[in-house]
This record gives structure tokens, sequence and C-alpha cells, in this order.
């Protein structure tokens, strides 16, 4: 289950590099025209904005772990620090000149993000609710939480329910 999520969460994390790219220029459907292609488009869009939410769901077959009071020792927010790296992703999509580059750049990037394990940073979260924090824990170990709470005193963090996607990326369930 855990690997699968992960495959799912890096696609979630890259798939806007391609539909940013179908709308910059048309290789599915392209005879549609107007307000066909827009429609189709926005579905395009839904697509990742969907498997998020089934992400969300299925990240309740992860492993369970806890943040008790005191356990952690500083939390920092970190939605601006992520935010203008995913924008490169954006700026990639609308340089790439044809398909084939396209797919060849989708391709490095889902593998490097899906080995990179460090962290699944995923905008689309942020419809849902949720919020980034780089948190430290007393013992040193710094990891990625994803959570819908607004985090600002870490002796006051009690997480009873955080799902570890890995080593380093929890998600807090509610």
């Amino acid at each position: 289950m855990t690997k699968l999520l992960r495959v799912l969460l890096t696609f979630n994390a890259t798939s806007l590099l391609i539909v940013i790219y179908q709308i910059k220029a048309p290789f599915l459907y392209r005879e549609l025209q107007g307000v066909h292609q827009y429609l189709f488009n926005t579905g395009l869009l839904l697509i990742p904005v969907l498997l998020t939410g089934l992400s969300i769901l299925l990240s309740r077959g992860l492993g369970k772990d806890a943040f008790t009071k005191g356990q952690v020792a500083s939390i920092e927010y970190a939605n601006n620090a992520f935010l203008p790296s995913y924008l490169g992703y954006f700026f990639v999509a609308l340089s790439i000149p044809d398909l084939k580059t396209l797919m060849f750049v989708y391709v490095i990037l889902f593998v490097f993000t899906y080995f990179s394990q460090a962290l699944y940073f995923n905008p689309l979260f942020l419809i849902f609710g949720y919020k980034f924090y780089n948190v430290t824990t007393a013992e040193g170990a710094v990891i990625f939480l994803i959570s819908k709470k607004n985090f600002r005193v870490p002796a006051e963090i009690d997480i009873p329910d955080a799902r570890r996607i890995n080593g380093y990326t929890f998600l807090e369930k509610d």
C-alpha cells in the first residue's frame, strides 16, 4: 500500500506539469476548439485534484505515529518555502517545445521526485485545507508535516494521528 500511495502522491505532485503543457499546446483532443477545449482542460485539471483527495483517503492505510506535547522542539510554516520551487514546474511546462521533450522531462522529474523520498509537497493539498510545516523534534529529527491545523507554539503541539508517508513526511489525519 505504501509504494502505491507514494507513486500516487508523486504523480499528484508532478502532474500539473502535463496539464499546463496541455493548456499551452494541446496534444490531447486537438480538434476541440473554444469552450470545448476550455472544458476539457478544466476536466483534465480536476484529475490531479481528485487523485489528491483519493491519496488523502488512502493515507488511512499508512503506519500511524503520534507527536505528543514536548516532542516538538520547533516548527516552521513551509507553504511559502516550497511554492517558488513548484512554480518552477509551470515555467518549465511553458518552455517545453514539444511533446517528446515533455515526456522525457516528466519521466525524469517523476523518478527524481519518487526516489528523493524527502518531501511530497503538492500544492493541491492547499485546496483540501492542508498546510505544510517543517518540524524539528526534541531528538533533532527534521520532518515535513502536512496538517489542517494552525501550529504556533511547539510545546503545545499534540498530534495523536500522524500517518507516515516515509521517514521524513507525515500527514496528520483529523
